[in-house]
């Protein structure tokens, strides 16, 4: 047979053939007189082989190690882990969908917020926000979408369940009674501060009021507030007076949570 017809009878293509050969998966056959490669049906099976093995999703050099083992015993291994390694990404799928599902009930109810995708335990808290905004006689401060976005960006950023942990500490301090609508005199304060001097009288006060509002978790996981990094990032978009507020705050609430 010459490789076209090989290929054809295999279901994969020529190319592949000539692939196969240049890996060592498949060894050379002979030639005939005019150069062309003559397969035999035992090329055939090796290469219908090959396929088989690749559809199951191993990698070549895998099928190789496979191929070279008369016994079997690699292939037994090598579907063991193949078989591990499917049980996972089915793990990881599921959960993918079940977070997929919850997102898609949001956006065809019309509660997917503008931050999204987030997780649910977030939008549920955004959705919290959502309501409380609506009850203001004028429009929702600027800081508050601003929160909104910290808040998806920690989510997303923190390792080991730290936004887990953060976005499930938000949500409990927003459940306390009148803690939303103090959060969002928060919100009002610190947009009046937009153009104020960061030694503004203003800023000591905004920043107790804070206070009140965060969750140990966040006081306790920030660390020192003025070792710049992170936090330079993290307030990079806020005015001086803004910036000296959350500082302030944190500072504040730390030093408190230390005196326990």
């Amino acid at each position: 047979m010459r490789i076209g017809e090989i290929a054809g009878l295999v279901g994969i293509t020529a190319r592949a053939v000539r692939h196969y050969h240049q890996l060592g998966l498949l060894p050379e056959p002979r030639r005939l007189a005019n150069g062309y490669r003559d397969y035999s049906l035992r090329d055939a099976v090796q290469l219908a082989r090959i396929r088989r093995l690749t559809e199951l999703g191993l990698g070549l050099e895998e099928v190789r190690d496979v191929l070279a083992d008369d016994a079997g015993r690699e292939l037994v291994d090598v579907l063991e882990g193949l078989d591990a390694d499917l049980a996972r990404q089915q793990t990881d799928i599921e959960a993918r969908r079940a977070r997929l599902g919850v997102l898609m009930q949001q956006a065809r109810a019309g509660r997917l917020p503008a931050e999204g995708p987030v997780s649910p335990g977030l939008a549920e808290l955004f959705g919290d926000m959502a309501r409380a905004s609506a009850a203001l006689p004028g429009p929702e401060p600027v800081m508050a979408a601003r929160d909104r976005e910290l808040l998806a960006l920690l989510e997303t950023a923190g390792t080991d369940g730290e936004g887990e942990r953060l976005v499930d500490a938000m949500r409990a301090m927003a459940q306390a009674p009148g803690a939303m609508e103090r959060a969002y005199d928060v919100y009002a304060r610190l947009d009046a501060l937009a153009d104020a001097a960061p030694d503004d009288v203003r800023v000591e006060e905004t920043a107790r009021a804070l206070v009140g509002l965060l969750p140990e978790e966040v006081a306790g996981g920030v660390g020192d507030v003025e070792a710049g990094g992170f936090m330079d990032v993290l307030l990079a978009d806020f005015s001086a007076a803004q910036g000296e507020v959350i500082r302030r705050a944190l500072r504040i609430a730390s030093r408190e949570r230390g005196a326990r």
